[in-house]
C-alpha cells in the first residue's frame, strides 16, 4: 500500500521512501535562485530546517514560509533554514521579493526533483512535494518530521522549533 496524505481530503499517493528519525538524512541537489546548484552536503554540520511546500503562491505555503522566516531568528546560532518547493526559481524569487521573505533560502527541486523523491515527498501524479518539515541534526541524521497529513493545513511550528533547538545544543 503506498503511503499517502490528503489534499483537501482526497487522498495522494507519495513517491519514494518512508523516512522517521534516526535515519540519515539522503543527499539530495536542488537549484537556488540563480540555478546554482545547492546540495545537503553544503550543510554538513550543522543544524538544518528543511520546509517543504507544494507551491509558494498558495495561501497556506506562503504562511508557513514567512512563519519560518520570521522564527529563524530565535533560533541559535548554526542552524540555517531552507524552503523547497517545485516552483521555478523565478517564481520563488518573485515571491521572496514581494513577501519580504530574506531570513531563510528559498530552492526549487524542479529540476532534479532529488528532495521529493529522496525525502518521499514527491506527490504521484502531481509533480508537488507534500507539506513537511524536518530538522537534521549535525550529525547529519534526521531529528524531527513531520510529514502533515492533510496538505492544506499548516505544520506544527512549535514542535519543528522545538526539535531544532535541541538538536543545536
Amino acid at each position: 500500500m503506498p503511503r499517502q496524505v490528503t489534499l483537501k481530503g482526497k487522498p495522494v499517493n507519495l513517491l519514494g521512501p518512508g523516512l522517521k528519525v534516526g535515519d540519515k538524512a539522503p543527499a539530495f541537489r536542488a537549484v537556488d535562485g540563480g540555478f546554482a546548484p545547492v546540495q545537503l552536503a553544503d550543510y554538513k554540520g550543522k543544524v538544518l530546517i528543511i520546509s517543504a511546500v507544494p507551491s509558494l503562491d498558495t495561501p497556506v505555503c506562503s504562511l508557513q514560509t514567512q512563519r519560518f522566516n520570521k522564527e529563524i531568528a530565535s533560533l541559535p546560532a548554526g542552524v540555517e533554514m531552507l524552503t523547497i518547493s517545485m516552483d521555478l526559481p523565478f517564481a520563488q524569487k518573485r515571491f521572496c521579493e514581494s513577501q519580504k521573505v530574506d531570513r531563510i533560502r528559498i530552492l526549487s527541486d524542479h529540476v532534479w526533483r532529488e528532495f521529493g523523491q529522496n525525502y518521499g515527498l514527491l506527490i504521484e501524479n502531481m509533480g508537488l512535494l507534500a507539506r513537511s518539515v524536518w530538522v537534521i541534526g549535525k550529525d547529519g541524521k534526521i531529528a524531527y518530521v513531520q510529514i502533515v497529513p492533510e496538505i492544506a493545513q499548516e505544520p506544527d511550528y512549535a514542535a519543528a522549533l522545538k526539535a531544532a533547538q535541541a538538536a543545536a545544543k
